[in-house]
């Protein structure tokens, strides 16, 4: 076999072909164009979450373009119909959610951390009970949000409450569910006015205290 042939049954370039997926300079405006539309996607995504808590879900478009900074155009060509953009808005933030427990994890104790991750989990919940008539309106785009909250959601809290009780800062006593831990921390921000997270947060401190009750380790301070 000679040495080219050797090379293409290798994958290895050959003078006429190059490296592969080379940043040459007709590849690098192409990656021009994916990172400005990437950094146009977040900015209506931060820009949408803002606007949908404090007017609603059936904000003007224009009071979100003009906070992201974008054409309404910009926004179409991302988001077709406002569902679109309202499926998008929750996985973002739900991912931004899900994303802190490890940075939590890293800087806090282990029950600490399960405490700061629950209250801003109780916070995201109170702020996005005004998508819940959207979200549970029939629409298409909507169907998957449910099971994308379980699948990023529950695996999140289990670790964190594995953490805790494998460091003895939580009651081993307890066959604690992550979706029902979930579920109970989601019921208490109900009473609360979408403006008002205090008294859910301090419900969740409550049950926190409760999971440290009887710990066979004090978290440290």
């Amino acid at each position: 076999m000679s040495e080219g042939a050797r090379q293409k049954a290798d994958g290895a370039p050959t003078a006429a072909t190059g490296h592969a997926g080379a940043d040459t300079p007709s590849a690098r405006p192409a990656k021009r164009v994916r990172a400005d539309a990437q950094r146009s996607t977040d900015a209506l995504l931060t820009a949408a979450a803002e606007v949908f808590a404090s007017s609603g879900v059936d904000a003007p478009v224009r009071q979100i373009t003009a906070k992201a900074g974008v054409g309404a155009g910009t926004l179409y060509r991302h988001f077709p119909q406002r569902a679109d953009l309202i499926a998008a808005v929750f996985r973002h933030e739900v991912d931004a959610c899900a994303d802190a427990a490890p940075a939590l994890m890293a800087a806090y104790g282990p029950v600490d951390a399960l405490a700061r991750w629950l209250q801003r989990f109780a916070g995201f919940i109170a702020t996005k009970r005004g998508l819940s008539s959207a979200l549970h309106s029939g629409d298409p785009a909507f169907d998957s949000l449910p099971d994308y909250f379980q699948q990023r959601f529950v695996p999140v809290l289990g670790t964190l409450l594995d953490t805790a009780a494998s460091a003895g800062h939580i009651r081993s006593d307890l066959d604690l569910d992550p979706e029902d831990l979930l579920r109970a921390v989601a019921n208490l921000t109900l009473p609360a006015a979408e403006d008002d997270s205090a008294p859910a947060q301090q419900m969740v401190t409550l049950l926190v205290d409760g999971l440290r009750y009887g710990a066979r380790t004090p978290d440290p301070a």
